[in-house]
């Protein structure tokens, strides 16, 4: 037989779980999903998980699995391998999900937030492939990042590196870490819902209209994805937001080249799909905010894996665990 290490994922959402075998290459050899129902509690999500890795070694009974890695959504405890209340999660207060599955399992369990989890997946396999310095930020119903420093995962003392959304870059904005104008205010899914729904809310208050909300009715039904969609077929409502979403993505940018001096930041979801919105301003910010010598290695990419994403995440969690292990 090749070879080939096997290992075992687990990607916990506020909607979905996934449960996957995969090897060392990325190659998903099966996969089962389930909705997480968060209204049964933790208990129920968690059978689940453990009845779906039963299923998964029963039919690869011939495989050896070396780990099993866990990305979950924050606030976490990666060195305990506890849960601390993540707010897609309600209920799931101060869960030992690693002692759990591991104790179910038999298996060495590892786990990192999401952010984290999702920066070794793009470190290993996507648009953060050979740097040995590199920051993924995830811009997509939150901002946070995960960060690799001198060719390791750094998630600070207790897990709270990387939380750049809390950020401050203005004295008022769009809310986000219930935080007006921090940086994932400005530079998020719901950051930019937000500002949009702001901007025409003013409008209205004043009798007039704005070309993606019409009435007032209308201010909830407001989406990223449809103000996406404007700004690239050219309306200038919608691009206006991009345009103050762009400049501060620049700002905020500028304070971590300075910083941390990466030579690749990675950026996902919402800068992913549509990297033309943001790059003209946020690279001029960038040219007059940033150090010359720090920017002029830094280069800013998209992320690679897409929607693929947590399931890589989670298997790169338990590859590294695993190679501590070693």
């Amino acid at each position: 037989m090749e070879n080939i290490d096997y290992y075992i994922g687990i990607d916990i959402g506020g909607t979905k779980c996934a449960v996957l075998a995969g090897t060392d290459q990325m190659e998903i050899l099966h996969r089962v999903q389930f909705a997480t129902h968060t209204e049964k509690g933790p208990d129920y999500a968690i059978k689940k998980i453990i009845d779906s890795i039963a299923e998964l070694k029963k039919r690869y009974e011939n495989r050896n699995f070396r780990s099993i890695g866990i990305s979950c959504g924050g606030p976490l405890n990666s060195k305990t391998g506890v849960i601390h209340s993540p707010p897609n999660l309600p209920g799931w207060d101060n869960i030992p999900i690693v002692d759990i599955i591991k104790g179910k399992t038999g298996i060495s369990t590892f786990i990192q937030n999401d952010a984290n989890a999702c920066a070794l997946a793009e470190w290993k396999f996507g648009a953060g492939k050979g740097s040995e310095n590199m920051v993924f930020l995830t811009f997509g119903t939150g901002l946070g990042a995960g960060l690799i420093l001198n060719g390791q995962l750094y998630a600070g003392t207790n897990d709270n590196a990387g939380e750049v959304g809390h950020i401050r870059l203005e004295d008022d904005g769009p809310i986000g870490y219930n935080k007006a104008g921090s940086f994932e205010g400005f530079c998020s899914g719901s950051g930019i819902t937000m500002l949009a729904q702001l901007k025409a809310e003013e409008k209205l208050n004043k009798g007039k209209k704005i070309s993606y909300c019409q009435s007032y009715d209308e201010l909830q039904s407001i989406t990223t994805f449809q103000l996406a969609k404007l700004a690239t077929a050219g309306d200038e409502d919608a691009l206006e937001l991009f345009n103050i979403s762009a400049k501060k993505l620049g700002v905020g940018l500028s304070i971590i080249i300075d910083m941390l001096n990466p030579e690749r930041i990675v950026i996902g979801s919402v800068y992913a799909r549509n990297p033309e919105l943001f790059n003209g301003w946020t690279n001029k910010i960038i040219e007059k905010e940033a150090l010359a010598g720090a920017r002029n290695v830094c280069k800013i990419v998209p992320a690679e894996l897409g929607d693929e994403v947590g399931d890589i995440a989670s298997l790169s969690v338990a590859i590294v665990g695993y190679s501590r292990l070693k």
